[in-house]
């Protein structure tokens, strides 16, 4: 139980108030846990910024106020530490790709080397955000070689190329097909297992004692339930 003792009316916005930028792949579980953070602690706020985790660290370093970053790469979380800006990172999950087709399927997709038939239309992420990373080093574990449509600039919008029927395929994380809820149909496949992604978690500086204890329900057997039964896996 995270509990936050009552606060007199003499309080500050900032004790009762939380901002967290978390990764686009983190939209579901960070939802559910924030509003689990809510019931705990009565009175308390909790607003998310959910993006590009490349483009979030840029607008934290730019200072854009939070108290607590959930990265989907060390290297992004990299970005803010190295500014001074970030406690010492905690890696919380990992999370793999799979290739997200329509359920229909059009394009007969069944492998990575599917994804390279120039008649295949794939949206991958860009590569300077930690999903399109995670792609380029799946295909070169395969040594693929991929011309996609488009770039996208997160996994959300990956995917939704893929929802709309605008693409015949994608690669974006497992959990991403996971929480689609039938709209795509996920194809692992084993080049994946050398692309994983570790998600680090980290409070920021300044940031009110509300951060730690929201890292701290992230990093409790709570938050791992709601996290691993999204298909995240344990780091």
């Amino acid at each position: 139980m995270f509990v936050l003792a009552a606060c007199g009316s003499s309080s500050s916005p900032a004790e009762t108030e939380l901002t967290v930028f978390a990764a686009a792949s983190l939209t579901g579980t960070f939802t559910e846990l924030g509003k689990r953070f809510e019931a705990a602690n009565p009175g308390t706020k909790v607003t998310f910024n959910f993006g590009s985790s490349a483009t979030l660290a840029q607008q934290i370093t730019q200072g854009a106020p939070a108290g607590v970053f959930a990265a989907a790469s060390p290297a992004t979380m990299k970005t803010v530490a190295d500014a001074g800006l970030a406690g010492t990172p905690t890696v919380f999950v990992k999370n793999k790709l799979e290739i997200a087709v329509p359920p229909d399927n059009p394009a007969k997709v069944e492998n990575l080397k599917d994804l390279t038939d120039p008649e295949v239309k794939v949206a991958l992420c860009a590569e300077q955000v930690p999903c399109g990373a995670a792609a380029v080093k799946a295909l070169d574990a395969a040594g693929l070689k991929v011309t996609p449509v488009t770039l996208e600039q997160d996994v959300k919008a990956t995917l939704t190329k893929v929802e709309l029927g605008e693409v015949d395929a994608a690669l974006v994380y497992r959990t991403d097909v996971i929480a689609s809820a039938g709209k795509v149909t996920g194809i692992p496949f084993p080049e994946a297992d050398q692309a994983v992604n570790d998600y680090p978690i980290a409070t920021l500086k300044d940031a009110s004692p509300l951060a730690r204890r929201f890292v701290d329900l992230v990093l409790s057997q709570q938050g791992k339930d709601v996290l691993t039964k999204a298909g995240f896996e344990a780091p």
